[in-house]
């Protein structure tokens, strides 16, 4: 067992943290820290991303993308701040989930467009009323000859703030078992205009979180992705990377924390001497370090399974999510004592990164929910249904 990466794996994660640090952060750097970014200030980034292929690591070959392993999306999304991730994820998660579900016209009519950054993404499955339940959305689809009218509320929508399209869960009745069933739809400002809003929150300030409301919303029977069934294959289908994936970041930010902090204890002296050499100190830092580094392989441990299709695959990406990022954001916490009242402050940016990694435990299933889901695949009984 070789737990080390290859050459070209190391030579991955430095050429994307290059152009994280050097291209993508200075867009965040020049605007507003607590304002979404403008439409085209986002749209620049992406452009950055997707000149790097960071927009389609997941994205099949054959649709124009990099068809990366889950292992190397990993290695990429440790190289990203949650700014970043968030950034991209309207962008990839769309067009990853058209390519799944999607026809050839569809795919064509999309994809490019998302991996280029023309067309600014986001997918709506969240409601005020079902965020951890997709299939008790309320948000409903009724066919009208060659049109589906789309009327309903999403919310907690990653790049919905500002975006040109969002696919969209809407559901077209119930099933014998009292279930939605549920459709995507594409939903298109240019032809299908909606109404967008960002939502604040407590980190992520310059991303696009928002929500959307469809009233009556006129959407092309050619928008419908695949058929009834096809969302929710496809909503557990990339859930099941984008979890690990999020460790992964929660990694790499903590990583970031722990350099910075072991840098300021190898400086700052206090007594007369470093406070590197202070036993206490070293205990936050020791910590950090085991915390950074327990995440990692547990994160690369469900990526390795995800991509040899094997059998505990679901539980290891619930686990790697929810552990990750618990850990990684107690590291950032344990940093920020380290440096003692300016780890509070705005100017060292620790601040902001603990406010940021505060915000990963919530997309594709909150710690309660991946906790219920690694208690069914350990007993084979569901506390849920």
């Amino acid at each position: 067992m070789d737990f080390r990466l290859t050459s070209e794996q190391r030579l991955l994660q430095e050429s994307v943290r290059a152009v994280v640090d050097k291209k993508i952060i200075p867009i965040f750097k020049r605007n507003d820290p607590a304002k979404p970014l403008p439409k085209e200030e986002r749209r620049a980034l992406v452009k950055v991303a997707a000149a790097q292929g960071l927009t389609s690591v997941r994205i099949p070959e054959r649709h124009g993308g990099n068809g990366m392993s889950a292992l190397e999306y990993g290695l990429i999304r440790e190289m990203m701040p949650a700014s970043v991730a968030f950034g991209i994820a309207g962008q990839e998660g769309p067009a990853l989930r058209i390519c799944m579900g999607g026809n050839e016209e569809q795919i064509e009519r999309y994809v490019p467009g998302l991996i280029a950054g023309d067309i600014l993404g986001a997918s709506g499955t969240t409601e005020p009323g079902s965020g951890s339940d997709p299939r008790g959305a309320k948000t409903r689809a009724v066919q009208d000859g060659d049109h589906w009218l789309v009327t309903g509320h999403k919310m907690w929508v990653s790049g919905a703030y500002n975006c040109d399209i969002m696919l969209t869960a809407a559901s077209i009745g119930k099933n014998e078992k009292g279930h939605n069933r549920l459709l995507w739809l594409v939903v298109d400002q240019s032809e299908s205009p909606f109404f967008t809003s960002k939502t604040p929150t407590m980190g992520l300030r310059q991303g696009a979180m928002g929500e959307a409301i469809f009233d009556n919303c006129r959407v092309p029977s050619k928008n419908v992705i695949g058929g009834e069934g096809t969302a929710s294959r496809v909503l557990q289908d990339t859930w099941l990377l984008q979890r690990p994936g999020f460790g992964m970041v929660a990694v790499g930010m903590a990583q970031r924390a722990l350099d910075a902090a072991t840098e300021y204890a190898g400086q700052r002296e206090m007594f007369g001497r470093k406070i590197g050499g202070f036993q206490l100190v070293q205990e936050l830092l020791a910590e950090s370090a085991a915390a950074v580094m327990t995440s990692r392989l547990l994160c690369y441990k469900a990526l390795q399974a995800i991509d040899n299709d094997e059998p505990d695959k679901v539980h290891l990406s619930a686990m790697s999510k929810r552990y990750s990022i618990a850990t990684c954001t107690r590291a950032v916490s344990l940093c920020m004592e380290v440096f003692g009242a300016m780890g509070i402050s705005t100017e060292l940016g620790l601040e902001e990164l603990y406010r940021d990694i505060r915000m990963l435990p919530i997309p594709d299933g909150t710690n309660q929910i991946l906790t219920l889901i690694e208690g069914r695949e350990i007993t084979g009984i569901s506390a849920i249904r």
